[in-house]
């Protein structure tokens, strides 16, 4: 499986693309079952208690009041059922009124999804169907938009540090005062517009995910303040209840902003808090996890070449094989690294400055390369026949002529042009 093209493993031939996806898929698998076995030594004790004491409780409840457990679970069903419509034991705020329907349709789209509302009716459920599939899509939209402002930002800030280090007043030999920005070629640089500028400062994939980092876990502890306070939960639950709702996982277990009117605390100026911690921290969780399966990406290629090592036979050797380009998001050690960090744009080091110039694959040229050709044969063209029309030929077609080459127009006229240059030194 180590190998690109096949070889000698047995499994035919297995490129790069899907070996990493089986070996993500195999990752995946492995993390799922040390989950299951963490979590089910962690809580299942707890279950069976849980059962028990429930157990007891029944018993004495159906003895104490002389009730038959077939009515006294028929009874708990319709409880259960009037839990789903949202009836809950303590007064809770209305659930489809327009500020709670608002409150239902923000889990919607962000993905959250708590469970503590849903709706009931046909028109509803079918609603939800064509409402969630746009709304989940422009917000997902949205979040990827967010890390591109927050890598703007990044790289903005860097481009700036770096600047204000270059402007500072030198001395130079003769005496006379002057920046280092002047010397350079003026304020403006050489760069182009600013988004040209702030091309070359994109910050790598390891800032953008220490900064992302510490914003959520910021975002985590404001917030869990406010919900300690104004829930009544532990610090350490408030906590949970951030990860679970900010990473949109959403079991439901814990819902805020679902009272009436909170006591000693100001209710609307609450429920926008709510709203802008969640909001905030959505986009910091979201944006964290696109960036870490970029390094996720670059551990498994790590993994590949080491893995390439037991299968070299199927190729002459490294950076020889005629069908191998360069690969992309690999983690390398500091002396085979390019002089680049990876960017946060091309996960490794920049496409574009591949020799190939390629994107998709090694066998085909990419859309904007091919463009650019044609765009330079049409302009050869209209030269060339621009300069027949006038009857000034060019000065190299006689020779080119005497030495058996036709002119030719566009990319075959460059192609005969050159053949008869070689001809002619000859």
């Amino acid at each position: 499986m180590a190998c690109r093209s096949g070889c000698c493993c047995g499994f035919g031939p297995i490129n790069e693309d899907n070996a990493r996806f089986l070996l993500l898929a195999l990752f995946i698998i492995i993390y799922l079952l040390c989950g299951a076995a963490v979590f089910s030594a962690l809580e299942q004790p707890k279950e069976r208690e849980a059962k028990e004491r429930w157990a007891q409780r029944f018993e004495h409840f159906s003895q104490k009041y002389n009730l038959s457990k077939k009515d006294l679970n028929n009874f708990l069903r319709n409880y259960e059922e009037a839990n789903v419509a949202g009836i809950r034991v303590d007064t809770i705020r209305p659930r489809w009124d327009f500020t709670g329907a608002f409150y239902f349709v923000g889990t919607v789209v962000s993905t959250i999804g708590f469970g503590m509302t849903t709706p009931a009716t046909i028109g509803g459920k079918v609603f939800l169907m064509f409402y969630g599939l746009l709304g989940c899509a422009a917000t997902i939209l949205f979040f990827n938009l967010f890390l591109e402002r927050v890598i703007t930002v990044i790289a903005f800030v860097l481009k700036s540090c770096h600047e204000r280090r270059r402007n500072k007043v030198v001395l130079p030999q003769n005496g006379r005062r002057v920046s280092e920005g002047n010397r350079a070629g003026g304020p403006g640089g050489a760069g182009g517009g600013k988004g040209e500028d702030l091309a070359g400062w994109k910050p790598s994939v390891y800032c953008v995910m220490l900064i992302l980092g510490a914003a959520a876990i910021l975002v985590s502890c404001c917030a869990s303040l406010m919900y300690s306070a104004a829930e009544g939960w532990g610090y350490l639950d408030s906590l949970y209840f951030c990860f679970v709702a900010f990473s949109t996982i959403g079991f439901g277990d814990m819902v805020s902003s679902q009272r009436v009117v909170y006591e000693g605390h100001a209710t609307v100026a609450y429920r926008l808090g709510n709203f802008f911690f969640i909001l905030t921290g959505v986009c910091c969780i979201y944006s964290l996890f696109n960036v870490i399966s970029i390094v996720i990406k670059q551990v498994l290629n790590w993994l590949l070449r080491r893995l390439e090592a037991p299968c070299r036979c199927c190729f002459p050797r490294r950076g020889h094989h005629p069908h191998r380009h360069p690969r992309r998001n690999v983690v390398a050690p500091g002396h085979l690294r390019a002089r680049r960090d990876p960017s946060i744009e091309t996960d490794a080091i920049n496409e574009s400055e591949t020799d190939t110039g390629r994107r998709m694959s090694g066998e085909m040229i990419s859309m904007r390369d091919f463009l650019a050709a044609n765009k330079v044969n049409l302009a050869i063209m209209q030269k060339q026949l621009s300069e027949m029309a006038i009857g000034h030929p060019r000065q190299s077609g006689s020779s080119s002529r005497q030495n058996g080459f036709s002119g030719g127009v566009g990319a075959l006229g460059i192609m005969n042009n050159r053949l008869a240059e070689t001809s002619v030194d000859r």
